[in-house]
């Protein structure tokens, strides 16, 4: 209100505040006042207590008797009395024995009820009832009751004296410390009350993974004085892995004064199966151990080794080093902004892992620049990177003179999963196949994996395919489709003395399925169709003529260093693969000079060719040896060389001729009158492909 207001609008104004307040506050204290006034009259019950009476006093009296007969038979109460039905009902609920073997001591008059448990035996299911899931010498625990009343749990002490805990998993899955086997485990981490102080003295842990043929035998320990520096919860332990060491270690602070929404400090280390596991953290929201995050740190000699220690299936590699961030939201684990090296490659990426029910993991990776060899390492390849970690070289396919890589697809780890890939390399490192850049996708769904794409980009050239692994069955089965475009000849065939013999651009394509558990059996009982065209080039003249066996023009040329070029009109070759023998259909190279045409078969099962070309000169030449060459052994390694049966026989000819005619009659044994024509490479082409 306004100080120039004037006196008579203040008064007015204060004068309908007071009327209002006398018709609406004043009536409801006056029906207030009547109604106490009411009770006092007409109230029996308070009447009773304003004056009891015999029968009043009497029935204070009895219950003031109840109450007290109550405290003192609670006080009094001999708790080991409830042992057995305590342990009858537990072992009835969780289908397996349950016993309280020693005394049992319970406190209820405290603003903290506490609870004192000796020699408590929980033992194991059905399936392993010989062992116990547990023995604890002594359990003491005390809760807030005001803080139990209002619909929370907050223990001010939980303390194990000489806990023993063994835990089976076996080969199907059954897990001995699971109490609600009929459901899923939703993989969000267990959610624990708060608790103030954590005692634990002289605990064992025993863990036996059959599945994963792991062992751990570990102590734990947790001591809360806040100004003793080993204070803290600590376990540590060792055991095997796949028969090589392994060794645990969890430390965490002490649990002193600790509060909802501090984070709880903890390290880890894990090392086992040639892999070391560091994490440095916290629980962000203490007692829910489904929230966490740390920075995590991995190395080893093989991503494929994480599987036994972490569940997670994951490729042949490499040595490796990566960091990054790990958080747990419940049952989603995420491993962010990960870097490191894999081999001579740099790999950083994101990595998301859904273990709710089934468990999915999905990753998107990248390289800036990828060293080829380490690639091959995934394909079963056996492979070794320097200790600079700088490059990495193919020592063999892990067979002796086999270029197909037989390791086995571990079928049985793709069906534990499913999950998402993608990757992709800017850069390759200077190979052998001029690979400039790498694209790569992958679905994996109820063991099926989906490769797609599988792209290399070449210097000139492109690769793209995609490829099925059914692994469902006991023998997966698999199906693939690979494009091969533009790749240039003289990446296949080098240059000798700094010459190129061959030039022109490679087309392909390979359609091929079959059963089998590694590259090698795959292509060993594979069927389907290769094929290889070319459509125009240039070949060295020499070569060419030597395709017909034209001695006379083919070796001159050679002798002589000639460097001159003969146009490719077109080079097909198309195979059909069944039980994977490749039988050639069609195997023609049309050149200006010769048109050869080839037969014969490539053993994918054994690596091996045995290959004939027979050349047809389109020109007259002076010599020529009509003798097949042919292309044999194994193809890391193949031999070419001529049919000399069919050379001494026309040496042979030559002389009977000689003997009996002039000496000029001799040379006609040699002389090709040149009647090959052009093939029709149009419909070769289009028939190919």
């Amino acid at each position: 209100m306004s100080e120039r207001e004037p006196l008579h609008n203040r008064l007015f104004s204060r004068l309908n505040w007071t009327r209002m307040h006398e018709r609406v506050v004043a009536p409801a204290g006056v029906r207030a006042g009547q109604w106490r006034d009411w009770v006092k009259a007409n109230d029996p019950v308070y009447q009773s207590f304003r004056h009891p009476g015999r029968t009043e006093k009497i029935a204070a009296s009895v219950v003031l008797l109840l109450i007290a007969a109550i405290v003192i038979f609670l006080l009094l109460f001999d708790w080991n009395w409830l042992r057995g039905p305590i342990g009858r009902w537990a072992s009835a609920k969780y289908d397996r024995e349950i016993a309280l073997q020693g005394d049992l001591d319970v406190n209820l008059f405290s603003w903290t009820p506490s609870v004192i448990v000796r020699d408590l035996k929980f033992g194991g299911p059905q399936w392993a009832k010989d062992t116990d899931t547990a023995d604890i010498a002594r359990i003491e625990a005390s809760v807030r009751l005001r803080k139990l009343l209002g619909g929370q749990i907050e223990m001010p002490l939980l303390s194990f004296t000489q806990p023993v805990v063994t835990l089976i998993s076996t080969e199907d899955g059954k897990q001995s410390w699971d109490l609600t086997p009929d459901k899923p485990d939703d993989g969000k981490g267990m959610k624990l009350p708060v608790i103030q102080q954590l005692i634990i003295q002289n605990g064992r842990i025993s863990l036996d993974m059959q599945q994963r043929d792991l062992t751990l035998d570990a102590s734990v320990n947790a001591r809360e004085a806040a100004n003793d520096g080993d204070a803290g919860f600590l376990l540590e332990g060792d055991g095997s892995i796949n028969g090589s060491p392994l060794t645990l270690r969890i430390q965490g602070g002490p649990f002193v004064n600790i509060r909802r929404d501090r984070p709880y400090p903890f390290e880890a280390v894990l090392a086992g199966a040639g892999s070391r596991l560091t994490a440095d953290g916290s629980v962000t929201r203490p007692f829910d151990l489904g929230q966490l995050q740390a920075t995590l740190s991995l190395q080893g000699q093989n991503l494929n080794d994480l599987y036994l220690l972490t569940g997670i299936t994951l490729p042949n590699t490499p040595p490796y080093r990566l960091s990054g961030a790990l958080t747990r939201d419940d049952a989603i684990w995420t491993f962010n902004d990960f870097t490191g090296r894999v081999g001579a490659s740099d790999l950083s990426g994101d990595v998301r892992v859904n273990a709710a029910e089934r468990l999915r993991v999905d990753a998107e990776l990248a390289s800036q620049r990828l060293d080829i060899n380490d690639l091959t390492a995934i394909l079963g390849a056996k492979t070794q990177t320097n200790a600079a970690g700088t490059e990495t070289t193919t020592v063999s396919s892990g067979r002796a003179g086999k270029l197909l890589p037989d390791a086995t697809l571990q079928v049985e780890r793709l069906r534990t999963m499913d999950g998402s890939l993608t990757y992709r390399a800017a850069s390759v490192k200077a190979n052998d196949m001029d690979i400039r850049a790498v694209r790569l996708g992958a679905k994996l769904e109820a063991g099926v994996l989906d490769l797609d794409p599988v792209a290399f980009t070449f210097n000139r050239g492109t690769l793209n395919g995609t490829a099925k692994i059914n692994a469902t069955r006991d023998t997966p089965y698999s199906a693939v489709d690979f494009r091969l475009a533009g790749y240039p000849l003289e990446s296949i065939v080098p240059a000798a003395n700094g010459s190129t013999p061959i030039t022109g651009r490679a087309l392909g394509r390979a359609r091929l399925e079959g059963p089998g558990a590694s590259i090698a059996s795959f292509a060993g009982s594979s069927k389907g169709s290769i094929s290889l065209i070319v459509p125009n080039g240039e070949m060295r003249a020499a070569f060419a003529e030597l395709l017909g066996i034209n001695a006379s023009a083919g070796l001159l040329k050679l002798l002589s260093g000639d460097q001159s070029k003969t146009d490719i009109r077109c080079a097909v070759a198309d195979f059909n693969v069944s039980n994977g023998i490749a039988t050639a259909q069609t195997f023609v190279i049309d050149t200006d000079v010769v048109l050869a045409k080839g037969s014969g078969a490539i053993s994918l099962k054994d690596e091996t060719l045995d290959l004939k070309i027979d050349g047809e000169s389109k020109k007259p030449r002076l010599l020529r040896l009509w003798t097949p060459i042919h292309v044999r052994g194994p193809l890391t390694a193949p031999r070419i060389g001529v049919e000399t049966g069919q050379l001494i026989a026309q040496g042979g000819l030559a002389a009977v001729v000689g003997a009996v005619a002039a000496p000029l009659a001799a040379l006609f044994a040699f002389v090709e009158p040149g009647l090959a024509e052009d093939a029709n490479c149009g419909a070769l082409i289009a028939n190919a492909r």
